[in-house]
């Protein structure tokens, strides 16, 4: 039976015990790691979220405590009483492994069923079982080291912040839903039956509206929702450090957005991030590594080789090139013995980009070996190896397509060789930051059959862009920049259009009238009648920014309670069905069970 924790404090936490500590008498609280009866000694671990403390039960300490700590079991809660010794066996891998506590007095605060899993780091369980017993996986220290540096990242964020004069300032979650991009989830409304609020994609027009308001510098960690389909980094409900600034250009949201980084990865990590850090204009990002979002830590950069087989007897450059296509290729090094097999393999994995195969060179020590050498002269060949620094032992990967699969393919292939030479992966602790500037602002959506934003409709364009507006918006770049690290984008923003003429411009751009724009937008052109000043910001995905402090690859490990790949939370069975009386008070009739 459990018993009251009444009269009793916790005077110190169990990973808190120290040398020092020793000859103190201290009162421990947590969980049973495990037990250990050696017959006159019952040695448990205690764990607590800050570690774990060996406690020492002995008919000689106290004979009604070791009696009472007989029954204990894993995932019992208990309390303890009792002094601080030097263990006469340390244990060096824990930071309380120099002492224990001899136990003089014990309260079982609650017993525990066996749990279904086990509680300890570094877990082989199936998702499914995590999230259905997620109470029981956030005990696990590392999730529970996980959980802690999101919540001192947020801590560093909120000081830096507000030490450079930023206000934290909450906008609201149930807003009028501007489907444009991204489905919305929607909310009916029981006071307007028929309409809807929906949950925000991001407070976007409420930070721009703070601008117009004077508020001149805001931030927020604020809750996001996107009705999406999932994958390891991506969640339904996610949260973004949100920052707005006034009377600012690109450069302005770029320094202090770098010294917040290095700001985090000092306190979080203890690691001297230098900047500034490399900006890179999108254009070049695609063409050197086929991702508008690059890995950098390694090389095996895209080389244009379109001007040097253009005009050669292989039909598949040629052609390609007649065509308006691109022919690229990169430089494994070291890989001249690939076999067949594992050329097969890449070229298999590059279709599922759309690419219809590789062409390939292998330069070895008394010999080339080529999959088109017999289409090519002896000068065509040799200006290829010339041009993409072929050397004894490359590997030469070639693709001949649309310029969009292209470079995909390119930039795809590139990262599997990067992860299957051990150029990128867990063992790699770098970090490469770069900025990823000048995005086109538009992009042609075959579905809609028009230009839609690339990042969202109140972008501005760069001004020496903006006569193209009208005449070629294909052209037309963005005031637009991406912060990625190690290939994943953790971050982008712009600077926004506050100009009302200028933002018509934009919509007719798209293809989105002046009377579905104040339909959809109306509060935000209004209040832009009134005086809105320069402004621009970024949003970071918090989540993913915790992935790379805390070393996962997986979103839901820095998530308290996620969803599963189907968005739905297998712990409390949501989403649910509800109640017929709730749906009628909303006017709402369910038609299509699936």
């Amino acid at each position: 039976m459990a018993e009251s924790i009444k009269g009793l404090k916790r005077t110190i936490m169990c990973g808190q015990l120290r040398e020092t500590d020793v000859n103190k008498t201290v009162t421990v609280m947590g969980w049973v790691q495990r037990r250990r009866n050696l017959g006159g000694l019952i040695f448990v671990d205690l764990r607590d979220r800050t570690g774990i403390v060996q406690v020492v039960f002995g008919e000689e300490i106290n004979k009604e405590a070791f009696e009472k700590a007989n029954p204990l079991r894993s995932e019992y809660v208990i309390a303890v009483t009792g002094k601080v010794v030097l263990r006469e066996s340390p244990n060096h891998q824990i930071p309380t492994g120099l002492i224990e506590i001899k136990a003089e007095d014990l309260r079982i605060l609650s017993e525990s069923e066996t749990p279904p899993i086990y509680i300890m780091e570094n877990l082989d369980a199936s998702e499914a079982i995590r999230l259905k017993y997620r109470y029981l996986d956030l005990r696990r220290p590392d999730m529970q080291k996980r959980i802690m540096t999101r919540h001192k990242t947020a801590k560093v964020v909120r000081d830096f912040m507000d030490e450079n004069g930023f206000l934290e300032i909450e906008t609201p979650m149930l807003i009028k839903s501007t489907p444009e991009g991204a489905r919305d989830y929607l909310v009916p409304s029981r006071n307007f039956p028929g309409k809807f609020y929906a949950l925000p994609q991001s407070p976007q027009i409420y930070k721009q509206l703070l601008m117009i308001s004077g508020y001149d510098r805001y931030f927020q960690i604020v809750r996001c929702f996107r009705d999406e389909d999932l994958r390891a980094n991506r969640q339904p409900e996610f949260t973004q450090i949100d920052i707005e600034m006034s009377f600012v250009d690109i450069d302005d949201v770029i320094e202090l957005n770098e010294r917040l980084i290095q700001k985090i990865f000092k306190e979080i990590k203890g690691i001297d991030i230098k900047i500034p850090f490399m900006r890179m204009p999108y254009k070049e990002a695609i063409e050197k590594y086929g991702s508008d979002k690059p890995d950098l830590r390694f090389g095996m950069e895209i080389v244009d080789i379109k001007d040097i087989v253009k005009n050669s007897s292989f039909k598949v450059f040629s052609d390609t090139a007649a065509q308006g296509g691109e022919i690229r290729g990169i430089n494994a090094k070291g890989c001249a013995d690939f076999g067949r097999k594992e050329i097969d393999r890449l070229t298999e994995y590059v279709k599922t980009y759309g690419a219809k195969g590789i062409a390939w060179i292998a330069i070895k020590e008394n010999e080339i070996k080529s999959s088109f050498a017999k289409f090519m002269t002896e000068d065509e060949l040799k200006a290829i190896i010339d041009r993409m620094d072929g050397k004894v032992g490359d590997l030469l990967l070639i693709i001949a397509d649309k310029p969009k699969t292209a470079f995909s393919s390119l930039g795809a292939l590139r990262l599997e060789l990067g992860r299957k030479l051990n150029l990128i992966g867990p063992d790699n602790k770098e970090y490469k930051f770069l900025w990823v500037t000048e995005f086109p602002l538009v992009e042609f959506d075959e579905e809609e059959g028009r230009y839609v934003a690339v990042h969202h409709p109140f972008t501005a364009p760069m001004d020496e862009d903006i006569e193209y507006l009208e005449t070629d918006i294909a052209r037309v770049r963005a005031k637009a920049y991406d912060i990625v690290l190690n290939g994943e984008e953790i971050g982008g923003g712009s600077i926004r259009i506050h100009d009302t003429k200028l933002q018509e411009r934009m919509f007719n751009a798209i293809g989105l009238d002046i009377e579905k724009a104040w339909a959809k937008f109306g509060y935000l052109l209004e209040a832009f009648k009134y005086g809105p000043p320069p402004h621009g910001g970024l949003a970071y995905g918090f989540d993913r920014l915790i992935m790379f402090l805390t070393e996962t690859d997986n979103i839901k490990d820095v998530i308290a309670f996620p969803k599963n790949q189907n968005a739905a939370d297998p712990m409390s069975n949501s989403p649910s069905e509800v109640d017929e009386k709730q749906l009628e008070e909303l006017g709402i009739s369910i038609t299509n069970k699936k």
